[in-house]
């Protein structure tokens, strides 16, 4: 599966230097392998929910979250938000 956009873990990353190796490792176990539904991403990430149309992926040891939109047809994921913790608690979907 293809994510876009790694940017958005990169920019994340520069403002929260610890997050820039659990989102690294995150981004290259999704590439490393084709998901065509969702019990596939719990099969390899236990913590993964889905919230409307978002996945929400705890990260770093529920540090972070990852929000994300999937296209499985195409093998796209696409990176919307990635918060901390405290922020997430905030979001709205």
């Amino acid at each position: 599966m293809r994510v876009i956009s790694n940017k958005a873990l990169v920019c994340f990353s520069a403002v929260h230097p610890e997050a820039e190796e659990p989102l690294q490792v995150w981004r290259k176990l999704i590439e490393a392998r084709e998901f065509d539904h969702f019990a596939d991403f719990r099969a390899v990430f236990n913590t993964v929910d889905k919230v409307g149309e978002f996945l929400v992926f705890n990260i770093g040891g529920n540090k972070f979250r990852i929000i994300a939109l999937v296209q499985f047809g195409q093998q796209r994921l696409f990176v919307r938000h990635v918060l901390t913790h405290k922020e997430y608690d905030l979001w709205k979907p």
